[in-house]
């Protein structure tokens, strides 16, 4: 599947789309999408977008101070009035099983379920020139056992509308497969029909307690934001299996890398603004029915079977 027909962010096309006339969106303002970590960067710029494409969007962060006034600069940029004004604010810790069971228990209530799930929500504790994995518990707990948590409670919750149902995990190409250089455990990777949740959770298992024993260098992993890496490498590989054991069921599961961006995870350091890659999220979050695909890791605008890179 080529992503480049029918995302405004590839410039290759945008003189032809310019040309082109206005095709109706598949999507209404009754169309919920819940965007975590949103309070900031990526996530910030992606529920922004969202909501100026009048979808009704649910932004979400630990620090509720930070996500009221979030969603209150949304509203405050969104223009005519009544456009954004479907931006609501909702406190979730990913990494907490009641804020994620009273997040759903909310959803389910006062929304009636939602369309899109965009897992955003990530931490990372490591300089960028340096390797640390002190932290390693935490950075697993959030970016990979909550986007998991989060995403089955609200599994039942999704629509699965004619247009489908869409599940984007904002991750990484540090945690590809030609990262991992163990080569047991890229053959587990590898083996789609066999691997299981079960596998991903031991290798994860695997790590944080060769990190507890100090025994973690030299056995494989990836070298670069080691941590951060294969919680990465752990949410990919979750998402190939979910995108099958949904298939058919009309919820898309995607990963997007949204690639080195200026943001606080890095300092401020990157090649692309949070506005820019939440804009090319977006488009991959509304992609045409007719051209969603799923089971894919898009890296930047280009997608990609993860395991084949």
């Amino acid at each position: 599947m080529s992503s480049s027909s029918s995302m405004d962010c590839v410039s290759s096309k945008d003189k032809e789309a310019a040309a082109d006339p206005p095709k109706a969106p598949w999507w209404t303002g009754e169309t919920v999408a819940v965007v975590t970590g949103a309070n900031r960067g990526i996530g910030l710029a992606l529920a922004a977008r969202l909501a100026e494409q009048g979808l009704s969007v649910v932004l979400t962060a630990r620090d509720e101070a930070r996500g009221e006034a979030a969603a209150a600069a949304i509203r405050r940029a969104a223009g005519p009035p009544g456009l954004g004004a479907a931006v609501r604010f909702r406190r979730l810790d990913v990494a907490d099983p009641a804020s994620v069971a009273a997040f759903a228990s909310w959803v389910r209530d006062a929304l009636g379920g939602l369309d899109i799930l965009v897992n955003n929500a990530a931490v990372s504790f490591n300089e960028i020139d340096t390797n640390s994995v002190e932290h390693a518990e935490t950075v697993l707990r959030t970016n990979f056992y909550g986007a998991r948590m989060l995403t089955e409670a609200l599994l039942p919750l999704f629509r699965r509308a004619p247009t489908t149902s869409r599940i984007l995990n904002i991750s990484s190409q540090l945690g590809l497969l030609n990262k991992l250089k163990d080569p047991a455990l890229r053959r587990m990777l590898l083996d789609e029909a066999a691997l299981t949740e079960r596998d991903i959770e031991g290798m994860v298992s695997r790590f944080l307690a060769e990190i507890g024993d100090g025994t973690w260098r030299g056995r494989g992993w990836p070298e670069v934001w080691t941590d951060y890496a294969v919680s990465k490498l752990a949410l990919n590989a979750y998402s190939r299996l979910l995108a099958a054991r949904l298939a058919g069921e009309r919820v898309s599961v995607n990963c997007f890398c949204p690639g080195f961006t200026r943001t606080n995870m890095t300092r401020g350091i990157g090649k692309r603004t949070a506005e820019e890659a939440g804009r090319v999220a977006a488009g991959l979050a509304l992609l045409p029915p007719r051209d969603l695909p799923t089971g894919k890791f898009f890296k930047w605008r280009t997608p990609q079977l993860y395991s084949k890179l």
